[in-house]
């Protein structure tokens, strides 16, 4: 792209991109309820209030409303005794994995002494994808 294209396209921004998308999933525990939505596959309350350090039921409760006002999960409603309330990923919430993996990824290579008992980088597929020897 010409650096007059380029200019053309940061002229007709009403906001930068990185700052937006920042302002969506940069508040506190956003990226632990993303996390582990898409690693542990949870979808309930508690399960989020018990695995996510530091989190209360209130700043829970907020953040999620906060997530589905931003299109990034919904609620699901199951009518029974009791009432049972899940919350599932949207295609625009989906389409943060590849940014978290990447975050991810840069920490394990980069940051490993922090992230890593052992201090060594590692591949986030070394991590995180099962070798097909190991999925029964």
């Amino acid at each position: 792209m010409k650096e007059e294209e380029c200019s053309i396209l940061v002229e007709n921004m009403k906001a930068c991109p990185i700052d937006n998308t920042f302002a969506i999933i940069g508040k506190k525990f956003t990226i632990h309820i993303l996390r582990n939505m898409t690693r542990l596959n949870q979808t309930r309350f508690n399960e989020f209030l018990d695995s996510i350090d530091g989190i209360n039921p209130k700043t829970l409760s907020a953040r999620l409303r906060e997530m589905g006002k931003n299109g990034l999960i919904e609620r699901k409603i199951y009518l029974g005794t009791p009432v049972r309330i899940e919350y599932f990923m949207t295609e625009k919430g989906r389409a943060l994995k590849p940014i978290l993996e990447q975050m991810a990824a840069f920490s394990m290579q980069y940051c490993a002494k922090e992230v890593f008992k052992d201090g060594k980088p590692r591949a986030f597929k070394q991590v995180f994808e099962k070798s097909p020897s190991t999925v029964k």
